[in-house]
């Protein structure tokens, strides 16, 4: 990792300071107001939280409350993640994605898509929210696309 990476990495860690599981913020830019209680992260960003949870795109955007502690990531272009709740694996994909880390939200806001890893099960739709702490997924059509779901399905032999 190159030393502008490692500054911005100790900044944004200054910024937010401890949490309980640690996240770490990669991008070729970093800029910040104190102010307006706002980080900005630009080219090639990659965020990890613990083992498994990861972001990339290629701007983010993370607002703070007045405790500097993250109440929103916005993600835009090439915006896509990977999460592990309720024991199973997902990816997904999207023009914007948001992360409401107190609320454990997701929300992805066009040309969205859900994968369930194990599964194989598939969600695409032009708004899908993922409520990790009540296990539910909620989409929505818009006025371009409907809903669609694949998945795949066992005979059983008789």
């Amino acid at each position: 990792m190159d030393r502008a990476r490692k500054i911005i990495l100790v900044v944004f860690f200054m910024i937010v300071g401890l949490r309980a599981e640690q996240v770490e913020i990669v991008a070729d830019s970093f800029f910040a107001d104190e102010n307006k209680q706002v980080a900005e992260f630009v080219g090639n960003v990659h965020i990890k939280k613990g083992s498994y949870d990861e972001l990339r795109a290629a701007k983010v955007v993370v607002n703070f409350d007045k405790n500097r502690q993250p109440i929103k990531y916005t993600a835009t272009t090439n915006a896509n993640f990977k999460v592990f709740m309720r024991e199973k694996h997902y990816t997904g994909k999207g023009d914007v994605l948001t992360y409401e880390p107190n609320k454990e939200i997701y929300t992805i806001t066009g040309n969205g898509h859900l994968k369930e890893i194990d599964t194989d099960k598939n969600v695409y739709g032009e708004k899908i929210t993922i409520d990790q702490k009540n296990g539910t997924y909620n989409v929505g059509s818009g006025s371009k696309q409907p809903v669609k779901f694949i998945f795949h399905t066992e005979e059983k032999k008789k």
